[in-house]
C-alpha cells in the first residue's frame, strides 16, 4: 500500500462526500475541512487497512470506492464478519475510545479511502456539531434521516387520502341504516336515536333511494304539525333525495350539498342505496384524529360500527406516518385504539351472553401485550376468571362461548384468528388465576421447548377489559419465580440464540430469493430477535414492563450497559418495525408474508441502517452468549 494525492480535485471530493451522510447536511467549509486534512489511500483485495496489532487507531477512514470487510479471527469468520461499502466511515467506536480495533480490517476488493487523521476528526467534530454528532449517535442519526424521507412519502399519501378527492365509494365504510316509506315515525326515530345517526334513508323494494328524513327535518316537519308517531314516514320525509353513485368525489358531495342546501347525500352503486354522506364526514376528512377515531371506538353500538372503525385505524396510521410519528409511538397508538375496539366488543358480547366482567380478564398477548402491534396482526389472547373464596368453581362453559364470539367478532374486523389457537375461547386459554400461575410455574420449572415456546408467547399478557387486579396478581407471581430460577433464563436464552442475525460470513444482510427478488422477514430475523432479548433480560432483572423499548430502558442500566449502547438496541428495534409497517401500509410486502421485504427495494439511507441494525443485533447477541453460555 502507498499513499498518494487523489487524482480528483478539492472540489470534486467535496461533492462526493456530500453525496452521503453526515457530510450531506454538514456546512461546505466543514466538508472542505475534511477533505483539506485527509490523505487517499489505495489496497488491493485483500490486503490489510488496519489490525489490532497497531495499536490505538490513528485514523478515520472514508471508503471512496470498493469495500473493507471486519473479521473476528478464523475462530468466528461464521458469525463475526461484516461489510463497509462506499459512504461508510470506519471504525468509528475505535477511533473515538482512541483503542486498538479488535477486529482485523481488509478490502474486500481493489478500494481507495480517505485518511482522517484522529487529531483532525476530533477538532472537525469540536466545530461541527453535525459531525459529531454523527459520530457519538451512528445508529439513532440513520434513524433520524431515514424517518425524514419516510416523513415526505406519506405526508404526501395522507393529503390526499384526506382531500376532497376521495371517491365516495372509499368515504362510505358503513351500510346504510335504511326504511320502507311505510315505517311508522316511532320505528324509524327510535332506530335513529339508538343508533346515534343523524338521518334515515328511505327506500323502494329495489333499495334505490326513495327520501330522506335528518334529525334537522323533525322540528319542521314532526314536531311542530303535532303529527303521530304512527305515521308512516313517507308522508314526512324529504323527496325527491339528491344521489351521487359511489364514483363520484367528496367535492362533488360538498358541492350538492352547498347548491341545494342540504347536509346528507346518499349514495349509490348500480342504482343501490350503498351510503350516506354527511357535512360532518367531509370535515372528518380534514381533522382526522387518534380523539375522533378512538370516541367512534368506544361508542360503537354493534360489531359493524366496529368493522368500520378499525379500517379508521389503518387511516389514522397513514397519516401519523406523514406526521413524522416515531415507530414506538406508532405502534402504541395502533395497540391503544386495538385495544378500544376490543375492550368495546368484550363489553359488548359480555352484555349479550350476561356476564359479569369483574368475574375475569380479558388479557391481550403477544405483540399487543407488549403495545407493539403492526397493522398485520392476528389475534392472541386470554381470559383468568377469579376464583371465588370458599365457593364452587366457575362454570367455564358461559366464558368459553362469550370468547368464542369475540373471537369471531375480531376476525370479520380484520384480526385473523390465530393459527395455533392462542385464543381466550380455547380451553386451555381460559382459566381461573390458580390454573393460570400453575401453568406458568410449569413451564417455568420444566423449560422443554414446547415451554419456551408458550414463554415468547405467553409471558408478555397484559389487562384489557374487566378485573385487572387479576393480571396484576399474575405478573407479579410470573416475574418472580423467573427471577429466582437461573437454569431457565439461560434456557431461554439459548433457545433466543438459535436464530441469529442475517448477516452472512462477508457482514453482508443475508437474503433469500422470493419471487425473484432477494428478500428478507423483518419479524422472524430481526424484531422477534430483539424482542426474545429484551424480555429474557427483564425477567432476570426483575422488570415487570411488557414492551421492547420499556424493557431495554429498565434493563440496560441494570446491566451496567451504557445509555448509548441500550439505546442503539431501541433504536434498531424501532427501525425495523417502521420498516413492517411501511410495507403493510404501502401494500409492498413479499410473497403473501406481511413481514417479508424486498432489500432492493430500499433507498440507500434504509439499506445502510438496515445493516447497522443487525450489526447491534448480533452485538447484543453476543452479549447474551456471553452472558448466559457459559
Amino acid at each position: 500500500m502507498a499513499a498518494r494525492r487523489a487524482p480528483s480535485s478539492p472540489a470534486e471530493l467535496c461533492g462526493e462526500l456530500q453525496r452521503h451522510p453526515p457530510f450531506s447536511d454538514m456546512q461546505p467549509d466543514h466538508v472542505q475541512a475534511f477533505v483539506a486534512a485527509a490523505r487517499e489511500l489505495s489496497f488491493a483485495a485483500g490486503e490489510a487497512v488496519v489490525r489490532p496489532e497497531d495499536g490505538p487507531v490513528r485514523e478515520l477512514y472514508f471508503i471512496r470506492s470498493g469495500a473493507i470487510t471486519g473479521r473476528r479471527g478464523l475462530s468466528d469468520v461464521a458469525g463475526g464478519a461484516f461489510q463497509f461499502d462506499a459512504g461508510e466511515l470506519f471504525p468509528v467506536s475505535a477511533v473515538l475510545a482512541r483503542r486498538a480495533v479488535t477486529t482485523l480490517y481488509s478490502a474486500t476488493e481493489d478500494s481507495t479511502v480517505l485518511a482522517l487523521p484522529v487529531d483532525d476528526m476530533q477538532r472537525l467534530a469540536e466545530a461541527s456539531a453535525v459531525f459529531g454528532d454523527f459520530l457519538n449517535r451512528r445508529i439513532l442519526r440513520f434513524l433520524e434521516l431515514s424517518r425524514a424521507a419516510l416523513q415526505v412519502v406519506y405526508a404526501s399519501q395522507a393529503l390526499a387520502e384526506q382531500s376532497l378527492e376521495t371517491p365516495l365509494g372509499q368515504l362510505c365504510r358503513q351500510t346504510p341504516v335504511t326504511c320502507v316509506a311505510q315505517t311508522p315515525l316511532h320505528d324509524a326515530l327510535g332506530r335513529m336515536q339508538a343508533l346515534r345517526i343523524g338521518s334515515m334513508l328511505v327506500v323502494d323494494v329495489a333499495g334505490a333511494p326513495a327520501g330522506i328524513l335528518t334529525r334537522s327535518d323533525i322540528l319542521e316537519r314532526i314536531t311542530l304539525p303535532q303529527l303521530p308517531l304512527s305515521t308512516p314516514i313517507g308522508q314526512v320525509m324529504v323527496q325527491p333525495v339528491f344521489t351521487l353513485t359511489h364514483q363520484h368525489t367528496a367535492q362533488d358531495a360538498a358541492l350538492l350539498m352547498s347548491s341545494r342546501g342540504i347536509r346528507h347525500v346518499p349514495v349509490t352503486r348500480a342504482g343501490r342505496a350503498v351510503g350516506v354522506v354527511s357535512e360532518r364526514d367531509l370535515f372528518a376528512l380534514q381533522r382526522l384524529s387518534l380523539k375522533q377515531v378512538s370516541s367512534g371506538l368506544r361508542n360503537a353500538p354493534d360489531v359493524q360500527t366496529l368493522l368500520a372503525g378499525s379500517h379508521e385505524i389503518r387511516r389514522l396510521a397513514r397519516a401519523l406516518l406523514g406526521q413524522g410519528v416515531q415507530a414506538q409511538q406508532l405502534t402504541s397508538l395502533i395497540s391503544h385504539l386495538n385495544d378500544v375496539l376490543t375492550s368495546r366488543l368484550v363489553e359488548i358480547m359480555a352484555n349479550q351472553h350476561g356476564l359479569d366482567l369483574n368475574a375475569g380478564c380479558w388479557i391481550a398477548l403477544g405483540s399487543e401485550g407488549r403495545n407493539e402491534q403492526t397493522i398485520a396482526t392476528d389475534q392472541d389472547n386470554a381470559l383468568i376468571l377469579a376464583e371465588p373464596d370458599g365457593g364452587p368453581a366457575p362454570d367455564k362453559a358461559p366464558w368459553l362461548a362469550f370468547a368464542r364470539d369475540v373471537n369471531e367478532a375480531l376476525d370479520a374486523c380484520g384480526y385473523p384468528l390465530c393459527k395455533g389457537n392462542i385464543m381466550a375461547s380455547n380451553p386451555a386459554c381460559c382459566l381461573t388465576l390458580g390454573e393460570w400461575q400453575q401453568r406458568f410455574a410449569n413451564w417455568i420449572e420444566r423449560g422443554t421447548p414446547q415451554d419456551l415456546l408458550n414463554a415468547s408467547i405467553y409471558f408478555d399478557f397484559r389487562s384489557l377489559a374487566g378485573q385487572a387486579v387479576l393480571a396484576d396478581r399474575l405478573r407479579a407471581s410470573v416475574t418472580q419465580r423467573a427471577r429466582g430460577n437461573p437454569r431457565f433464563l439461560r434456557q431461554l436464552a439459548l433457545n433466543g440464540l438459535s436464530q441469529s442475525a442475517p448477516l452472512n460470513w462477508l457482514g453482508q444482510i443475508d437474503t433469500t430469493e422470493v419471487a425473484g427478488l432477494d428478500t428478507l422477514d423483518l419479524k422472524l430475523q430481526g424484531t422477534a430477535i430483539f424482542v426474545d432479548v429484551a424480555r429474557l433480560y427483564a425477567l432476570a432483572q426483575g422488570v415487570v414492563g411488557t414492551g421492547t423499548r420499556e424493557r431495554f430502558e429498565a434493563a440496560g442500566p441494570l446491566l451496567g450497559v451504557p445509555e448509548s449502547e441500550h439505546q442503539a438496541w431501541v433504536g434498531g428495534f424501532e427501525f425495523l418495525q417502521m420498516l413492517r409497517l411501511r410495507a403493510q401500509l404501502d401494500g409492498t410486502a413479499v410473497g403473501g408474508n406481511p413481514n417479508r421485504i424486498a432489500i432492493n427495494h430500499l433507498n440507500d439511507i434504509d439499506r445502510r441502517i438496515l445493516k447497522e441494525t443487525f450489526r447491534v443485533l448480533r452485538a447484543l447477541q453476543q452479549r447474551v452468549k456471553l452472558d448466559y453460555d457459559r
